[in-house]
């Protein structure tokens, strides 16, 4: 009789990092020639913990040196309390755990919560990462969905067409500290989507259809880097790629075997039994040495972390920025190693590489002059309205500003344009001057600005370019000001902001002397906080 197992194929579909455009795991996915062996999983608990099992041998057979991510039920793990019999094959296998992803899957309908909340701080404890898959196309519950606090959360294609949730996605994933993913894309416009919406990862037939070799050769479209926390630099999580892990004890003729037959590795992290690096082996300067006369009999059966170096780490939550600092104070001899990117727990999620990091901040350095006004070095309207949809998707209450010089024509004609150029570059200081911690200033063109700050912040930002005397070429200027305070739902995009600003700044306008006027988003009618009535005559 012909089991199951006779009938079942694996393939290996890459999950991409869409800012390096490289593989940074293999999804492991069932196939069966025949009958429906995930629905009987589905109902089956223990049979899908034999296809979990299953799965990650078929990728052993492989010898990729890829971490992996095994397909899992929420039912199976809230019934099994765990998955003992795969954290078992990973340590027969030699791969470690935290190696493995586990892409928990809908339906969650049904499923004790606090069973599988139980069963996935069961396998945390043993090292394995945690996924939350099918999320937007299936039935996860926000609220569950925070409680698994998992370290990647995969959303369906189907999303993509709802930029707005997956910006949203962004958010919460950045609040949790989770990587955001996207499967199932299939096209350039969908990737582009998922970059300009923020996801860090993607899979899908546009990169490599599943195939039952494991693949790197992938193609990603060329393109800018998804949404990315401003003067903070982007994430680290962008640029992980996988690390070569070996244990701490590993001798240096492995490490020789595992470089000379993946000429891609550039290096070889020695890590403790909790995952922690303790050595970091540089593949040019360890084959160097292994190359030497009497190398390989000196060296082969010693310990590798002999010809190591004290691991460079940062943690998950580093920025760019914070990586290159790491790097600038070691060794001008280490210039070229990879930078080990650990968890709170200290476990080796992955490494980064300085060209990669060189290259984007590079790129987003370019990008950023491109978008800023020549006149005054400020960015210009797109980095501000991202910047309010990013605070729409988070929840948050914001105040949008409109600010302009009055009759800013006559200015120019009456003293010059250069005078007018300097009105244009003091008031631009003066609100970067105001601006404190989250504040936002652009300027969009001629003598427009924009401020994005949080309303408790107004009355100072208001302040600082109402209650001082402005002049161009020795005449009095005045400057008017509309503000549109908008409180969490009350807009659904940086579009509604900007519509419901534009009678104000009319309003503003029609007052005398320098004028402030502020309305609500959800709300008719404005306030006049600074400025007179032009059909009111000055008194006296």
């Amino acid at each position: 009789m012909r089991s199951w197992t006779d009938t079942l194929r694996f393939a290996f579909q890459p999950v991409v990092n869409l800012m390096t455009g490289g593989v940074v795991a293999l999804e492991i996915l069932a196939r069966p020639e025949s009958g429906d062996v995930l629905a009987e999983a589905r109902r089956d608990p223990e049979l899908d913990g034999l296809l979990a099992v299953s799965a990650l041998r078929a990728a052993v057979r492989r010898e990729t040196l890829l971490p992996l991510h095994v397909n899992v039920f929420a039912g199976t793990l809230a019934d099994l309390g765990g998955l003992q019999p795969l954290h078992d094959a990973v340590r027969e296998a030699g791969r470690l755990p935290w190696e493995v992803t586990l892409d928990v899957c809908p339906p969650y309908t049904h499923v004790p919560r606090r069973a599988l909340l139980d069963a996935v701080a069961v396998l945390r404890r043993q090292g394995f990462r945690i996924a939350a898959d099918g999320v937007g196309d299936g039935d996860a519950p926000l609220r569950l969905l925070t409680d698994l606090a998992p370290e990647l959360v995969k959303l369906d294609a189907s999303l993509l067409a709802r930029p707005a949730a997956v910006r949203a996605m962004r958010v919460l994933c950045e609040e949790s500290g989770a990587l955001l993913a996207v499967e199932g894309v299939e096209t350039e416009a969908q990737c582009a989507v998922a970059r300009a919406a923020g996801a860090q990862l993607a899979q899908g037939e546009l990169f490599a259809p599943p195939a039952r070799l494991p693949t790197v050769d992938v193609y990603v479209p060329p393109g800018s880097p998804g949404l990315v926390p401003p003067r903070s630099g982007p994430s680290v999580r962008q640029f992980v790629r996988p690390a070569a892990l070996l244990p701490a004890t590993a001798s240096a003729g492995r490490v020789r075997a595992l470089l000379t037959g993946s000429p891609d590795v550039s290096g070889v992290l020695l890590v403790d039994r909790d995952g922690v690096p303790v050595r970091s082996v540089h593949r040019s300067r360890f084959l160097l040495s292994m190359s030497g006369r009497y190398g390989h009999a000196l060296y082969a059966d010693r310990p590798a972390a002999k010809l190591g170096d004290p691991p460079r780490t940062v943690g998950v939550d580093a920025t760019a920025w914070e990586v290159l600092d790491v790097v600038a104070v070691g060794g001008p001899n280490r210039t070229s190693d990879d930078v080990a990117v650990v968890d709170a727990r200290g476990r080796c999620v992955g490494v980064v590489r300085l060209a990669d990091l060189v290259r984007a901040l590079a790129e987003s350095r370019v990008e950023e002059a491109a978008g800023l006004n020549p006149l005054t070095r400020l960015p210009g309207s797109d980095a501000i309205t991202a910047e309010v949809d990013r605070r729409i998707a988070a929840g948050r209450a914001f105040a949008l500003s409109w600010l302009d010089v009055d009759r800013f024509k006559q200015v120019n004609d009456g003293a010059g344009f250069a005078a007018g150029d300097e009105l244009i570059r003091a008031v631009g200081r003066a609100l970067l001057q105001a601006a404190a911690g989250e504040t936002r200033v652009g300027h969009i063109g001629g003598d427009d600005f924009l401020v994005l700050t949080d309303p408790d912040g107004l009355d100072p930002l208001a302040a600082s370019v109402l209650d001082v005397p402005w002049s161009a070429g020795g005449r009095p200027v005045t400057l008017s000001l509309a503000t549109v305070l908008c409180a969490p739902g009350s807009v659904p995009d940086h579009r509604r902001a900007a519509a419901c600003l534009a009678p104000l700044k009319k309003a503003a306008k029609a007052l005398r002397g320098a004028s402030w006027v502020l309305g609500r988003a959800d709300a008719p009618g404005h306030e006049i906080r600074r400025g007179t009535d032009r059909t009111t005559a000055p008194a006296g």
